[in-house]
């Protein structure tokens, strides 16, 4: 029975020591005392209440002791509470340090807040980065397009991260930078003869204010002639004014078309009536004849005259307009 008992005792115990021991990381407390890190056991349970994993504070107090930052584990807890990336936050303080970059906890809590790489950012700061740029396009004065390429060399400013504008925003202003500059060029040879020129002229212009970067050098990589924009807007618009002069000659062919179309009907117009008033010549005769105010003799010298001028038309082959403008003519010599 006392054996029994004994080994019940010694059963919780190890239970108890091994619950005690997972819900309180006592290695790591070992190690940070060793490290000569202030931390208590107390601390360490209220982090297993609070959620926070222990290792990701203690760890990373541990390498900040170690490199002689003042950061304490409270601190690091609270920055961790607030969503952020502990480790990378110290490792960051640790190479602003060695570089001799003034650079706060509080700064680079902030900036790793916000969501920027703070280490990145101390590593660019240190190693500058170079960001090369799409092809560009641009057309100088002459006509000729232009197609460059460069390679902008930027350094990260740590007093600029929080809120500055990001490599997209560098990379958009070298690009306008390469069009003004080739657009305001009189001669497409003398930007293939000067590829430093718009180098010069680009970096003058600032470019990096408000971002989070500092432009080092901008260094145009290729530049290669592109298509003559031109000789192909002439081309286009030569096109164009040759389709409106088509389509104004067809407008005015439509007008004269129609006009000879209403000349044709107003002559048929003219025709019908001269028809209409010849078929009244019968009854105004039979009128004249029943009134008594025209002959038999008078109608038959009518008739003689009406055909002696048909047969002097006929010989001499002209119609009666002809002979009308032939007797006016002899009346104009005369």
């Amino acid at each position: 029975m006392e054996i029994v008992v004994i080994l019940a005792i010694i059963v919780g115990v190890i239970i108890f020591l091994a619950i005690f021991f997972s819900f309180i990381p006592v290695g790591l407390w070992i190690r940070a005392m060793a490290s000569n890190v202030k931390v208590g056991l107390g601390q360490l349970i209220g982090m297993r209440f609070r959620k926070v994993v222990p290792s990701r504070i203690i760890l990373p107090g541990i390498k900040s002791s170690k490199a002689g930052l003042d950061i304490t584990i409270g601190q690091l807890e609270t920055h961790y509470l607030a969503g952020g990336n502990v480790d990378r936050v110290v490792e960051a303080s640790i190479a602003a340090q060695r570089a001799s970059i003034e650079l706060s906890y509080e700064r680079a809590c902030a900036i790793d807040l916000a969501g920027r790489d703070i280490l990145t950012a101390v590593q660019m700061s240190v190693h500058p980065k170079v960001i090369e740029t799409p092809i560009v396009a641009a057309i100088a004065k002459d006509g000729i397009e232009l197609r460059a390429k460069a390679r902008v060399t930027v350094r990260a400013n740590i007093d600029r991260l929080v809120g500055g504008a990001g490599e997209e925003t560098i990379i958009a202003r070298v690009g306008e930078g390469i069009v003004t500059t080739v657009g305001s060029s009189l001669n497409h040879k003398a930007v293939l003869e000067n590829p430093d020129l718009i180098s010069q002229t680009v970096l003058g212009k600032g470019l990096d204010a408000g971002t989070a970067f500092e432009i080092l050098s901008i260094d145009i990589a290729d530049v290669d002639v592109g298509r003559n924009i031109g000789a192909q807007l002439q081309t286009d618009q030569a096109e164009a004014d040759l389709k409106i002069a088509r389509a104004r000659a067809e407008e005015r062919r439509a007008m004269a078309v129609a006009q000879e179309q209403e000349m044709v009907a107003l002559e048929q117009e003219m025709r019908a009536r001269v028809v209409e008033a010849e078929a009244e010549i019968p009854k105004a005769m039979a009128v004249a004849f029943r009134e008594g105010n025209l002959g038999i003799m008078d109608y038959y010298n009518m008739k003689n005259v009406m055909s002696d001028t048909d047969m002097r038309s006929a010989i001499s082959g002209m119609t009666q307009g002809e002979q009308m403008d032939k007797r006016e003519n002899r009346n104009e010599e005369k």
